[in-house]
């Protein structure tokens, strides 16, 4: 059937908040070591430890905003083991992940410095599971103290005289989890505790944020809510899409059959129904939605490669795990009144990774170009967009084959994205582009796709699945008709 949309360019539907576009680094697996952080002495080239080709292919996509230590690692770390000389930082296994030696050669200042070169936003989590309220208040001492104090003159003897700028600070992580295993009421008592002493110094002001729900526990989100709503200016939601079981399989990230291609894009669309019902419940507490809804682990979760460490959850990437970043873009776009922020898991070698490395070698993702094509809607504005479209059928299960989500920037430029995540059949789509004072004559188009469902980028094929122009587009009586390929991504710009 031809789609047809209407895109109101003229009708503001909110602002899509940049850190939707956000991303997490825990040290897990070859994450921050060999992926990040490779040391000043290695021969991979760096810039004071951080490899320089990752640090130039995160700056292409404008990373927003960075979640760091974890993750379930968080709620082990103990910042100050992390600190000064890295001869003299004290040693630890990563019990969580691997169970590998943590030389604790990336701490505080490293992961700064790392924000610092990518531009980007740190996003501290504290850690609730194993330390201390006053581990945690001089952490954010330590980072954002101007003046005389122990942490701030501690700093100062490492190396850094001013504090640094820290927005977002999470208090805990999966609490209900690897955080603690602990009840919601529990877990809300901690952290009216725990936040009371993660103060604002200075003209440094946090935005707090509280370990959220596993999934669908819409209990959590209303008790959290209800004994601490008033506290927090974020409430954090975990759900990665798993095609399979999580305990006995959750398939393959390369060698899978089609009915996983289906099954993965249906749990993918689940995202918005759990938006939905979550924020229904924090609408009841917050109708002024003053508590931001922050996303901060989402992803595909495979088993991981054959004969790697499963505790490392290295994982390939396919057109597959583009599809399903783009289905999750076009979810949070539609909530960016709820919203705030999201965190992809993870940045480098583990999870839905944007960029895989190996040795002094480093390849991009199919999910890394989603990011690249993007990030045209950080802080633009979403427009109204009115669609009906065909399904997507697979044996007695069908959902929406096309979807679209359009935003102007302020420059006026309206940027609009489309997928089709039928593996087969392609799909033609009539745009009608009301409110608009120019012409449409001017546009340019953007293609990710690919010729099998399990296409990906290698070491010896690195650009196998990346971007092209895109042409298969015409203007018919002032409409534009767009012709997408199956399983593809598409961005225009007019």
């Amino acid at each position: 059937m031809t789609n047809t949309v209407v895109i109101n360019t003229d009708i503001n539907k909110g602002t899509i908040n940049r850190n939707i576009y956000g991303h997490f680094a825990e040290h897990l697996g070859r994450c921050i070591y060999e992926g990040i952080w490779v040391g000043e002495d290695s021969p991979i080239p760096n810039t004071k430890g951080i490899r320089n080709d990752v640090l130039a292919a995160l700056k292409q996509i404008n990373i927003p905003v960075l979640r760091w230590p974890g993750g379930c690692f968080a709620d082990e770390y103990h910042w100050k083991d992390g600190i000064g000389p890295r001869s003299e930082r004290k040693r630890m296994v990563n019990t969580h992940w691997g169970g590998v030696v943590e030389n604790n050669h990336f701490g505080t200042h490293e992961f700064m410095l790392l924000c610092d070169l990518l531009n980007t936003e740190p996003y501290i989590c504290g850690n609730v599971g194993s330390g201390t309220v006053q581990e945690m208040s001089e952490w954010v001492e330590y980072m954002t103290f101007d003046g005389e104090s122990p942490m701030a003159n501690w700093r100062q003897e490492n190396g850094r005289q001013k504090p640094w700028n820290l927005k977002y600070f999470g208090v805990g992580n999966e609490n209900w989890g690897c955080g603690g295993n602990m009840r919601p009421e529990y877990y809300a008592d901690l952290y009216r505790r725990y936040q009371t002493y993660v103060r604002n110094y200075g003209d440094n002001k946090l935005y707090k944020i509280a370990g959220g729900a596993n999934v669908d526990d819409y209990n959590w989100t209303e008790v959290l809510m209800r004994e601490a709503g008033n506290l927090m200016d974020g409430l954090s939601l975990h759900y990665y899409t798993i095609p399979g079981d999580f305990w006995l399989g959750k398939g393959s990230a390369t060698n899978f059959p089609e009915d996983e291609w289906f099954i993965t894009m249906q749990k993918a669309l689940h995202m918005d129904e759990l938006i939905t019902k979550h924020g229904t419940i924090m609408d009841k507490y917050d109708p002024e939605k003053r508590v931001g809804m922050i996303i901060d682990e989402w992803g595909t979760w495979f088993d991981v490669e054959p004969g790697t460490n499963p505790g490392f959850l290295y994982q390939q990437n396919t057109i597959r795990d583009a599809l399903v970043a783009a289905v999750h873009f076009h979810i949070f776009h539609k909530h960016c009144d709820r919203v705030q922020m999201t965190n992809i898991a993870q940045t480098v070698n583990v999870l839905q990774a944007m960029v895989l490395t190996e040795g002094d070698k480093m390849i991009l993702t199919p999910t890394y170009h989603v990011f690249d094509m993007y990030k045209v809607h950080q802080d633009a504005t979403l427009l109204s967009v009115d669609a009906t479209v065909g399904t997507y059928k697979y044996n007695d299960q069908e959902v929406e084959q096309v979807s679209v989500s359009a935003s102007k920037d302020k420059e006026g430029k309206v940027n609009i994205s489309l997928y089709n995540i039928d593996h087969k059949e392609s799909s033609t789509i009539t745009l009608q582009l009301r409110g608009l004072k120019e012409d449409i004559s001017g546009i340019t188009g953007t293609i990710l796709t690919a010729d099998t469902i399990d296409a990906h980028n290698t070491f010896e094929q690195p650009d196998l699945v990346t971007t092209t122009e895109f042409t298969e587009f015409k203007i018919e009586n002032e409409q534009l008709v767009v012709t997408l390929p199956p399983m593809s991504v598409v961005l225009l710009t007019i």
